[in-house]
């Protein structure tokens, strides 16, 4: 991976990352393909309209099923799925811990049933590099231990020194097997922990922050703790670390959290917002969201957002996608996934020429006064 920090606008920033598979330009958003393919969609859909250079594949799914070794011989995810740019592949630890009634954290890994079968698995720092071998991701993250929040001091503090000791654990291995000749194209990112706490996030993020990685992600943030505290910790984390490495906010978030968030110096987020909220019938424009259920819309022939460039709002009317929507018919989710994930990969690129031209504050107030003048 190369790295390089193109322009600073206070604490924003525009930088590039160079894959093997791709130029990513950030601020960055990562629409969510979790077992493959991003829901609604296909690699054609992808490329011809949306056109992202990065997109995330869930490890725990793809390993319950069809099964790493199966994607590994079918060619890994770019062969696999046929998206050629890159992918990023989380560790598989948050869902084993989300999805599964039964899951007992020891100091070796993880352990948990699948949510498609019941049956027992193991997931421990190496094992979940293995499978992201298997994967062939550009980018993989390793394992962590995760809190649910609220949690107590004792729980938070358990977790961020297991995630430090398994931090060292992977790192030590994943660069033994690129050393073997394994996942040498590949890079590897570890998790800061600590909840929403200042001693335990700087603790956390000191410790990893030492460690040789490829960069750096903010992890256990956007799990039910009000929004400023989230903005707080991830103020309150970055400074602690390093500047010419890549920082990347997990699961977040609305596009007043992308906002705020790259503010305060992250480069890449992910979330599966902009295509759940398009499959619900909530679609995001530029003065905010639009419910496209409502009755307000029947005959209305205007485009979802008259200032969204993308395939949707330049063909079809907010009256005829209300009708798909009611009628329950699958090409709406594919034309309302689209929307959301342009308008918010087009956001993130506004944000960049904003920071490239050192006028962040005035496009980030520009962004809010938009939203209180014309909602819907």
């Amino acid at each position: 991976m190369e790295f390089q920090i193109d322009k600073t606008d206070g604490k924003a920033r525009a930088c590039t990352i160079q894959t093997a598979h791709s130029t990513v330009q950030t601020p960055v958003f990562m629409p969510v393909g979790t077992v493959g393919a991003v829901k609604a969609l296909d690699a054609l859909d992808l490329a011809t309209f949306i056109q992202p250079q990065i997109i995330l594949a869930n490890t725990y799914h793809m390993y319950l099923r069809p099964n790493d070794k199966v994607v590994a011989k079918m060619g890994k995810l770019h062969g696999f799925t046929k998206y050629p740019k890159s992918f990023l592949t989380d560790s598989g630890g948050f869902q084993a811990f989300s999805l599964s009634n039964n899951v007992k954290i020891d100091e070796g890994g993880i352990t948990f049933a699948s949510h498609i079968d019941g049956s027992r698995h193991y997931f421990t720092p190496k094992k979940v590099i293995d499978i992201q071998h298997n994967l062939g991701s550009d980018i993989m993250m390793i394992l962590d231990d995760l809190v649910a929040l609220p949690a107590t001091q004792e729980r938070i503090q358990a977790s961020i020194e297991r995630t430090t000791r398994w931090a060292e654990e992977s790192i030590a291995y994943f660069r033994e097997k690129q050393a073997q000749g394994v996942g040498v194209e590949q890079n590897i990112f570890a998790i800061i922990q600590g909840g929403t706490d200042r001693a335990f996030r700087e603790k956390s993020a000191k410790e990893l922050c030492a460690l040789d990685y490829d960069g750096f992600a903010i992890g256990g943030l956007s799990v039910g703790e009000a929004n400023q505290d989230m903005y707080d910790t991830v103020e309150w984390t970055t400074q602690f670390m390093p500047e010419n490495k890549p920082r990347y906010l997990m699961g977040v978030g609305t596009p007043e959290d992308l906002v705020e968030n790259v503010s305060r110096g992250v480069d890449m987020f992910d979330c599966v917002m902009p295509t759940r909220n398009a499959r619900n019938g909530t679609l995001f424009t530029s003065f905010g969201k639009v419910n496209i259920k409502k009755a307000c819309y029947t005959t209305d022939e205007s485009p979802i957002d008259p200032e969204c460039g993308c395939m949707v709002c330049q063909t079809y009317s907010r009256a005829y996608l209300r009708h798909l929507y009611r009628a329950r018919e699958i090409t709406y989710f594919r034309l309302g996934t689209i929307h959301n994930l342009y308008y918010y990969l087009d956001l993130m690129k506004q944000m960049r020429e904003a920071i490239l031209e050192e006028r962040f504050d005035a496009f980030k107030e520009a962004f809010y006064a938009k939203r209180q003048k014309e909602k819907v």
